[in-house]
C-alpha cells in the first residue's frame, strides 16, 4: 500500500515542480546578448514563413541567451506557435518568455523615425534616408529617375514630390520604402488642398499648386504672412509679371550658389531664373508642408504685387514700385 502511495504521489509530485517551475521561468527575464540595453535593445528578425522551431533558433543565433528547444516548447505550450508573425524585433533587457511571445504574436515590430523636414530640396530627402542606420540601403548606385520608378513614380521629377513629416517605420525597411510612403502621402495632400482652391486661382493644375507652394515655403517661415505671399505671386501670375522670387533663382544655381546670391545670377538666365523668365518655374524647389500648400490655392486677397524681408522673418508688402523701393531702401540697403 505504502510504494502504491508512492507511485502516485512522487509523480504528482513532480508535475507540480515541473508546472512551478514552468511558471517561474515564464516571468524571469531571459538572458541577452552582452551590449543590450533599453537604449540599444537587441534585433532579431524572423523570416517569413518561418517555423516555431526556426523562430526559436532566430532568436538563440540572435542573442537570446536561451536553449532553442525550450523556447520551441513554450510556443507550442502557449497554443500560439502558428501565430508568430514574420518581422524585426527587438528585445531589451528585462524581456520575459511571455512578453516575448507576446511581441511576436502581436507583430510589434521595432520602429523608427525618419524626419523630413519642410523647405528641404530631394538632395537633403535623399541624403537623410541613404545615411540613415535604421534602414536597408537598396538606393545605392541609382539616379534619380531610377529612383522615381523604384518606387513607382516612373518619369516624374523628384523635386518637391515627398511630404515632410516624420514617419514611423520598421527597422531595416528599405530606404526605397519610406520614400514612396511620402511620395504617397504627398499624393494625398495635394488632392485634398486642390479639392479646396478658390475659384479665381490663377493655377491651372495640381501641379503648379505644388510648385507654387514650394516658392511660398522658400519665401516665408512666417504663418501670418504665407498666405499674403501667395497673394502677391497670384497677382503676378494674372498680370503677366514675374515672379522674381530669389528661392527659385538659388535653386537652378544648384551647388554652385555659395550663399551669396549676386546681380550675375539674377541676370543669368536658366530655367529657374524668376526674373529672367514669365511664370511658374518648371518644378517644385523644395519640399511644402501643409500650409503652404493651402496658401498657394487659397491665397489672401491682396493689392501687393510686392514684398520685402524687413529682416525679422517679417515682410513689408507693397501694392506700388514706389511703395516697394522705399520699403527695400528701408530695410535692404540700410543693412
Amino acid at each position: 500500500m505504502r510504494l502504491l502511495k508512492l507511485l502516485v504521489i512522487v509523480p504528482l509530485l513532480l508535475a507540480i515542480l515541473a508546472a512551478a517551475g514552468g511558471l517561474w521561468w515564464l516571468q524571469r527575464p531571459l538572458p541577452l546578448a552582452a551590449g543590450a540595453t533599453e537604449q540599444n535593445p537587441l534585433l532579431v528578425t524572423i523570416a517569413p514563413g518561418s517555423s516555431a522551431q526556426s523562430v526559436a533558433d532566430t532568436l538563440e543565433n540572435g542573442g537570446v541567451n536561451t536553449p532553442s528547444l525550450l523556447l520551441y516548447a513554450w510556443f507550442r505550450f502557449s497554443g500560439q506557435a502558428r501565430d508568430i508573425k514574420a518581422g524585426t524585433y527587438e528585445f531589451a533587457p528585462g524581456t520575459t518568455p511571455r512578453t516575448l511571445l507576446s511581441k511576436l504574436v502581436r507583430g510589434e515590430q521595432a520602429l523608427r523615425s525618419v524626419i523630413f523636414v519642410e523647405g528641404w530640396n530631394v538632395r537633403q530627402v535623399l541624403q537623410a534616408v541613404r545615411s540613415s542606420p535604421d534602414l536597408t540601403q537598396d538606393l545605392e548606385g541609382l539616379s534619380n529617375a531610377e529612383i522615381m520608378a523604384l518606387i513607382g513614380y516612373p518619369g516624374r521629377h523628384p523635386e518637391g514630390r515627398f511630404f515632410p513629416d516624420t514617419y514611423r517605420v520598421v527597422t531595416r525597411a528599405p530606404a526605397s520604402s519610406v520614400l514612396r510612403q511620402a511620395a504617397q502621402a504627398m499624393d494625398t495632400r495635394l488632392a485634398q488642398v486642390w479639392a479646396q482652391r478658390d475659384p479665381s486661382t490663377p493655377l491651372r493644375t495640381p501641379e503648379e499648386a505644388l510648385i507654387l507652394a514650394s516658392i511660398i515655403e522658400k519665401e516665408t517661415g512666417l504663418e501670418s504672412d504665407r498666405r499674403r505671399v501667395a497673394g502677391v505671386f497670384s497677382n503676378r501670375l494674372r498680370i503677366g509679371m514675374r515672379l522674381q522670387t530669389d528661392p527659385s533663382v538659388i535653386y537652378g544655381l544648384g551647388e554652385r550658389y555659395d550663399g551669396s546670391l549676386r546681380r550675375i545670377h539674377l541676370d543669368t538666365d536658366t530655367p529657374y531664373n524668376s526674373y529672367t523668365r514669365a511664370g511658374l518655374p518648371p518644378t517644385p524647389i523644395a519640399m511644402p508642408g501643409m500650409a503652404s500648400l493651402l496658401a498657394a490655392v487659397r491665397p489672401q486677397e491682396t493689392n501687393a504685387i510686392y514684398f520685402v524681408s524687413r529682416g525679422d522673418g517679417s515682410s513689408q508688402f507693397s501694392a506700388t514700385l514706389e511703395e516697394h523701393n522705399a520699403a527695400v531702401r528701408r530695410y535692404i540697403l540700410r543693412r
